[in-house]
């Protein structure tokens, strides 16, 4: 499927969907993706001292 297809997919079933994430919502998702990030850093730089 090209990727433009799957692109006007995607869009249209976000248009669908009742489930509309606004622009402050954002805020706790993006969190808790640095944080985990962080922690898999942190994980990673032990497991080479180690």
């Amino acid at each position: 499927m090209p990727s433009k297809s799957r692109f006007i997919k995607s869009i249209v079933a976000a248009a669908k969907s009742e489930e509309v994430e606004l622009p402050w919502s954002r805020g706790a998702n993006r969190q808790a993706m640095i944080e985990r990030r962080q922690q898999d850093r942190t994980a990673t730089q032990q497991a080479k001292t180690a």
